[in-house]
């Protein structure tokens, strides 16, 4: 059996053989992957093979090493970054789980009971008033509850009913709309038990499951 053996015509130099090999050896790599090695390799390549008459100017390598070490630095930034993220993520949902069976107080004009049937919140006056009153309206429009608060100093301005007539028979349990009169608060905020916490599969923030929904633990004006 014959052998034949076919030379090709072309020659090729040593330049383009190197510049071969290097594309070969990165062309399953993506441009992002490149590491400082990798850049160096190509850097020095390109100032071997340079045209000895018009040489790369310093300007332009020191701008190419400069914009490297920005993108490394970025890229060690990004991936800090992210690990701080996924640290904090944790602690939060470790922290909220601990708030359960606690209150928080929410800017919200809803108020509901807690385990022993009593309705709190907190007004926030811009001003002084001098007749501050507080309505507790169920789902029908009847008033439950009337609050007379008097006069008030610009600020905050706690209530609390504790679900009782004045009888002393309790005549709360449902979920209370607060209406205030007197006055125009900047901020009505309610207390809210918090029954558990939930923890997305997408990876988001914990909710905290409350009877008004859920909320973030940022949402938290404070917790009690």
């Amino acid at each position: 059996m014959t052998t034949t053996t076919v030379s090709s015509p072309w020659k090729v130099d040593a330049a383009t053989s190197y510049a071969n090999q290097n594309l070969a050896q990165t062309s399953t790599k993506r441009n992002d992957t490149i590491g400082m090695d990798g850049f160096l390799t190509l850097l020095t390549a390109q100032m071997k093979y340079q045209d000895p008459f018009e040489p790369m100017d310093n300007s332009q390598m020191v701008a190419q090493m400069a914009q490297f070490s920005s993108l490394s630095a970025q890229t060690e930034s990004n991936g800090l970054l992210g690990s701080i993220a996924q640290s904090l993520s944790g602690a939060r949902m470790s922290d909220a789980a601990s708030w359960i069976g606690r209150s928080m107080l929410i800017e919200s004009n809803i108020a509901t009971p807690d385990r022993t049937g009593a309705y709190a919140g907190e007004l926030t006056l811009g001003a002084d008033a001098g007749n501050v009153a507080i309505d507790l309206v169920d789902a029908s429009g009847k008033t439950v509850k009337t609050l007379e608060m008097g006069a008030q100093a610009k600020g905050s301005v706690p209530f609390f009913w504790d679900g009782l007539d004045d009888a002393g028979n309790f005549i709360g349990g449902n979920a209370l709309q607060v209406r205030v009169r007197g006055t125009t608060p900047t901020q009505t905020a309610t207390w809210a038990s918090i029954a558990a916490v939930q923890s997305p599969a997408s990876g988001t923030d914990a909710k905290l499951i409350t009877a008004l929904g859920n909320y973030s633990p940022t949402d938290a004006l404070r917790l009690g």
